[in-house]
């Protein structure tokens, strides 16, 4: 089974391709934008070239900066919302034909607690992670005749350092890890996920689980 990667910033990319190929993986990287129709189909083209198919799709792209609803110009609406939305939605109008034909496929679409949480300042992004969502339960639905589950995970705050960092407010009481996020991943990918579809699985401390702001408890 292999991997291929794809993003716009090719040295980050290639040095996760080789770190998966030094542990023993399968991986390629091929540098794209992949809210750009033509650079979707090129990755998806060079998927189809190196592997044949696509078994599972994994969208995890968003630009995270955005501004306050009253500095939500024309410029930062496309950039924080439209542009994170295209990013999931044009690889995978691909994917999902390609799966359709194949009566198979797992997609995951890496969302966020912004989705139904809201973040001060983040207006657009938040509002992509919701909308996201929505497609997310759409693409499910409408998919689900043809083979197809599509899910997403909602990580919180997740760093890399380890050991975790400790975060007040966080009923667990610390960051997330990566490995926390693709454990998620995996299950909803897998066999054991096969009954899985339509969901949003918060991958977030328990952060979503309360009543009150995170630190503030009354």
């Amino acid at each position: 089974m292999g991997v291929i990667t794809c993003g716009r910033t090719e040295p980050e990319g290639e040095a996760v391709a080789r770190r998966i190929r030094d542990g023993g993986g399968d991986c390629d990287w091929v540098t794209g934008d992949m809210s750009r129709e033509e650079d979707a189909k090129r990755v998806f083209d060079a998927t189809l070239e190196r592997h044949g198919g696509v078994d599972l799709l994994v969208n995890n792209a968003a630009r995270i900066r955005s501004r306050p609803f009253l500095l939500l110009n024309e410029q930062e609406y496309r950039e924080s919302f439209e542009r994170n939305m295209r990013l999931v939605y044009q690889i995978s109008f691909l994917v999902a034909h390609h799966m359709a034909e194949r009566k198979t496929g797992c997609i995951v679409n890496i969302s966020s607690v912004g989705g139904i949480r809201a973040h001060r300042g983040l207006a657009g992004y938040d509002a992509s992670k919701g909308a996201i969502d929505a497609l997310t339960r759409c693409m499910a639905v409408d998919l689900a005749p043809h083979g197809i589950r599509v899910n997403g995970v909602a990580p919180g705050n997740t760093t890399d350092a380890n050991p975790p960092q400790e975060l007040d407010g966080v009923p667990l009481g610390r960051t997330g890890t990566p490995e926390d996020i693709a454990a998620a991943v995996a299950f909803l990918a897998s066999d054991a996920g096969s009954y899985v579809t339509g969901q949003i699985l918060y991958v977030d401390g328990g952060l979503t689980a309360q009543l009150t702001p995170p630190g503030i408890f009354i």
